[in-house]
C-alpha cells in the first residue's frame, strides 16, 4: 500500500476557482419593487395618455354587448351600456390619480402650516394648535369628507378638498413631532451656539431635516387618498356619471354584482394594485432615505 506523496517545500499552492464578479445592480435587484415600478409607471401612462393602451371609446355605448363577460374582445367585459370596461379603468386613470395626488398636496401643506406653527412657537401656539388638531381628529375622515361633499356637491374638486382635509390632521401631527425632534438636536443647537440667526437655522437645518420623512409618507398618502376617494364614491358621492373614476365605476357595478362580477371586481384589483404598488415603493424609499440627514 503506497502512501500519498507529500507536497514539496516551496511548491505553488493549487489555485482557487476564480468567481463571476456579479454587478451590484445585479445583486440589490428586487422583483417585488421592478413589479410594483412597472404597475405605477403603467397607470402614470394611463393618466398621461390613455390612447396608448386601448383603442377603445370609454364612452361609446353599444346596447347589444350589454354586461358580456371577459373576452378577447373585451378583456375586461363590458358594462350596463355596453361599454368596455378595460377602456374605462384606463380613462378613469386620469381622475383618480388626479384626486389622490391634489388631495395628499392639500393634506400635507395644511399640515405643513399647522405642524411647522406648533413645533416652532411658543407654547401657547403649540397648545393652540394642538388644541385644534385633536378637535379636527374627532371627525372620522370619511364622515368629514362626505358632509363636505353633501354640502357643496360631487366633483373633482369637492373631492380633493374633502379628501385633503381629513386627512391633513394625521399630517399635521408628524410634522409637529419631526419639528419638534429636529429643533432639540445637536446641530441644530451647535448651529444656534454658533451665532447663526434663527430665521437660517430654521431654513437650512430645521426645516429640510423635519420634511425628509414626509417624502415617503406622501408617496403612502396618495394611494389612501384614492382607497378614501373610492369609499365616497361608493357611496354615490363621488363624481357623478358618466365618469370613469374608479370609485364611480364601483358605485356604478354595484347594482350589478350578482349577474356581473367584473364591474366590481376590475376597478377594485386597479385600486388595490396601484395603492399596493405605491406602498411598496414609499417603503423601499424609506429604507433608502433612513439615517441621511442634511446638515
Amino acid at each position: 500500500m503506497s502512501a500519498t506523496p507529500l507536497p514539496t517545500q516551496g511548491a505553488p499552492a493549487p489555485a482557487a476557482p476564480r468567481r463571476l464578479a456579479v454587478p451590484e445592480w445585479v445583486r440589490s435587484f428586487r422583483p417585488g419593487i421592478a413589479l410594483a415600478g412597472l404597475v405605477v409607471a403603467f397607470f402614470v401612462v394611463a393618466m398621461i395618455v390613455p390612447s396608448l393602451l386601448t383603442g377603445h371609446d370609454p364612452y361609446a355605448v353599444n346596447l347589444e354587448e350589454t354586461l358580456q363577460a371577459p373576452s378577447w374582445a373585451h378583456i375586461m367585459g363590458t358594462d350596463q351600456s355596453g361599454r368596455d370596461l378595460y377602456a374605462r379603468i384606463i380613462y378613469g386613470a386620469r381622475e383618480s390619480l388626479l384626486i389622490g395626488l391634489g388631495a395628499t398636496a392639500l393634506g400635507m401643506a395644511v399640515a405643513i402650516l399647522l405642524g411647522v406653527l406648533a413645533g416652532l412657537g411658543n407654547k401657547w401656539v403649540d397648545g393652540i394648535v394642538s388644541r385644534g388638531v385633536e378637535v379636527m381628529f374627532a371627525f372620522p375622515i370619511l364622515l368629514l369628507a362626505l358632509l363636505f361633499v353633501a354640502v357643496f356637491g360631487p366633483s373633482v374638486t369637492t373631492e380633493i378638498v374633502a379628501v385633503g382635509l381629513g386627512t391633513a390632521p394625521g399630517y399635521a401631527r408628524m410634522v409637529r413631532g419631526q419639528v419638534l425632534a429636529v429643533r432639540d438636536s445637536g446641530y441644530v443647537e451647535a448651529a444656534r451656539a454658533l451665532g447663526h440667526p434663527y430665521a437660517k437655522v430654521v431654513r437650512r437645518h430645521i426645516f429640510p431635516n423635519a420634511m425628509r420623512p414626509l417624502v415617503v409618507v406622501m408617496t403612502l398618502g396618495v394611494g389612501q387618498s384614492i382607497v378614501w376617494a373610492s369609499g365616497i364614491a361608493f357611496l354615490g358621492l363621488g363624481v357623478p356619471p358618466p365618469s370613469p373614476e374608479w370609485g364611480a365605476l364601483l358605485n356604478a357595478g354595484r347594482n350589478y354584482i350578482t349577474q356581473a362580477w367584473w364591474l366590481e371586481v376590475m376597478p377594485g384589483v386597479a385600486i388595490v394594485l396601484f395603492s399596493l404598488s405605491l406602498t411598496t415603493l414609499g417603503r423601499h424609499l424609506q429604507q433608502r432615505l433612513e439615517g441621511g440627514v442634511n446638515r
